[in-house]
């Protein structure tokens, strides 16, 4: 269904090709992963079967790709869009109307499809992904994961024989995530669709591919293969995996459902963790403290090098954030009902809940950019909606969903020389971290030539280069591959380690079990549990990592956990 015949791609003024001699075939009717490290070119790939690389984007294709039997060197994407559906990594890049049925019938409209037909598939759309109640909702009032369900959705009802998806679950809480995921069995077992989908969160996808098509490295050629054979070779792999390699298990599982009953083998994981206990942390504390013994566990942390001796910007509070009884009304929504919430200097907390819950809400208020209806927020001492700009930002710094809001120069060097300047940094502070959490990424890079995950981490740095005491990040591993996730997880520790406050709206379980004190659990605008992230997700299916699901009742978190145990 799918042949790419020694492809390589340069976008013009590139000096080395996104990808080159790319070679392999999705057969019809399969699930197809595609794997790898961050900007090694997945998005690129895939690109290349819906048209959209080199006609949309530019540069030049050598090779051939072929989709059912058409050339898409020869074909434009408005004349594969009866064959291939694509969701790329930016929802909102692919919307035209302003409401979700209305979107969800447009593919169907273009393609001339009759009307009782669109009427019937719209309704079947709207079940399979849960969106009846949103249907005449206006989609700039979606929240990022329901953005995304709508996304996918405006793909499905044309029925196309070929879906292509870059990181369809990136921003889905973890049901929701399942849900799409079983929706795309549906398809290729019933329908035979074909469906090439580009993942970061492999714990959430790989058991589900018949096949893992392997991006090691820039440059480097394809590993084709079974899920179980790839993830033994690839630099990329999820906790599941990670765990039965530390265990030397063969062949490696690659669900918790596995993982559990090799555990549970005589002399296996479970007895030779017999007696013993993750190792105690730090608890968060306000700085110039020392830890309270009562203080929430948080994971083992080390000391990374960044951040060590600088003083704060703003003098120490007793709290970084304090929201009481607020409430916020978004239109016709409830966005937030009765929150209250304290942030200590020092401390890192995750922010869950499904999509919609009210996690990005809770952060636009932190940030001043969402004005309180009843309640109170404050933030160093400040009303955040309120307060004057330049005294805002010395205070509280948000990286968005979005991360192109604050990416406006042509180049990455410029956006590095412009946020000094503006949070009044020697020169090079922010080229440092984008160089510790982004290596290789050249100066002259524009940032649209970057990937998603890239993008976020120069807007990451952008914000950090100012050190704000609170730290608020939205979906901050988005595209992030798990090496870029470990350099990450380093720094947030590295700033709650010197006082600042880190608050992060998340769906990645995995982050929040590797760097959250506590985890703040949302449901309809409501808190519904605060505590310790071991008391908190250790009783939750749906928030759990895999490592507490593989071991339960056992109250260990991480692999790393785990490795120290065994040491």
């Amino acid at each position: 269904m799918i042949r790419f015949e020694d492809v390589s791609v340069i976008y013009d003024g590139a000096a080395e090709p996104a990808v080159r001699h790319i070679g392999f075939e999705v057969p019809e009717g399969e699930l197809v992963l595609l794997a790898g490290p961050s900007g090694v070119g997945k998005s690129t790939v895939l690109g290349a079967v819906s048209g959209l690389v080199p006609h949309f984007t530019g540069g030049t294709l050598r090779g051939r790709v072929t989709v059912a039997g058409r050339d898409t060197r020869t074909h434009r994407p408005r004349e594969l869009a009866d064959v291939v559906g694509t969701v790329g990594q930016d929802p909102l890049s692919h919307f035209v109307t302003d409401t979700v049925e209305d979107e969800l019938a447009y593919g169907m409209e273009s393609l001339g499809i009759a009307p009782d037909v669109m009427r019937r598939r719209v309704e079947e759309t709207l079940d399979l992904l849960g969106l009846a109640a949103l249907r005449d909702r206006p989609i700039a009032t979606l929240s990022g994961g329901q953005q995304q369900r709508v996304a996918i959705g405006s793909v499905l009802t044309p029925h196309p024989r070929v879906l292509v998806l870059d990181e369809p679950t990136s921003a889905l809480d973890p049901a929701a995530a399942e849900e799409v995921l079983a929706v795309l069995q549906r398809l290729v077992h019933d329908l035979g669709t074909t469906v090439l989908l580009a993942e970061h969160r492999l714990e959430r996808v790989v058991q589900y591919a018949d096949r893992v098509v392997l991006l090691p490295a820039p440059g480097a050629p394809p590993v084709l293969g079974v899920p179980t054979e790839v993830m033994a070779v690839s630099p990329v792999c999820p906790p599941v995996v990670e765990l039965g390699r530390l265990a030397g298990w063969s062949p490696l599982p690659l669900t918790v459902r596995d993982a559990r009953r090799r555990a549970a083998e005589p002399g296996d994981l479970r007895e030779r963790l017999a007696g013993r206990e993750p190792a105690p942390a730090p608890a968060a504390h306000v700085q110039g403290k020392p830890p309270s013994a009562s203080g929430p566990a948080a994971p083992p942390r080390r000391r990374p090098r960044l951040f060590r001796r600088t003083p704060l910007t703003a003098p120490p509070t007793p709290l970084a954030a304090e929201v009481r009884a607020l409430g916020v009304r978004r239109g016709p929504v409830q966005a937030l009902r009765g929150v209250d919430l304290t942030v200590a200097p020092g401390e890192s907390v995750a922010v869950m809940g499904r999509n919609g819950a009210g996690k990005s809400t809770l952060l636009g208020a932190l940030a001043g950019l969402v004005a309180p209806h009843t309640g109170t927020v404050t933030v160093g001492g400040l009303a955040p909606h309120r307060a004057a700009p330049p005294d805002l930002v010395r205070r509280v710094g948000l990286v968005p969903q979005e991360p192109r809001d604050l990416l406006y120069a042509d180049t990455v060097a410029a956006e590095c020389a412009a946020a000094d300047r503006d949070a009044h940094a020697a020169p090079g502070t922010c080229r440092a971290l984008v160089a510790e959490l982004l290596p290789g990424i050249a100066d002259a890079t524009h940032p649209r030539d970057l990937s998603e995950g890239q993008r976020l981490t120069l807007a990451l740095a952008v914000i950090l280069t100012a050190r704000p005491p609170l730290l608020l990040l939205d979906e901050p591993t988005r595209g992030l591959d798990y090496a870029a996730k470990a350099r990450l997880v380093a720094v947030l520790r590295d700033l709650a380690d010197t006082g600042h406050a880190v608050v992060l709206a998340t769906h990645d379980v995995e982050l929040a079990a590797e760097l959250a004190h506590r985890v703040v659990l949302l449901a309809e605008g409501e808190v519904i549990a605060d505590g310790p992230t071991a008391d908190v997700v250790v009783s939750s299916p749906s928030y759990a990592p895999q490592v507490t699901k593989i071991l339960a009742p056992r109250p260990w978190l991480t692999v790393t956990q785990i490795r120290e145990a065994l040491a």
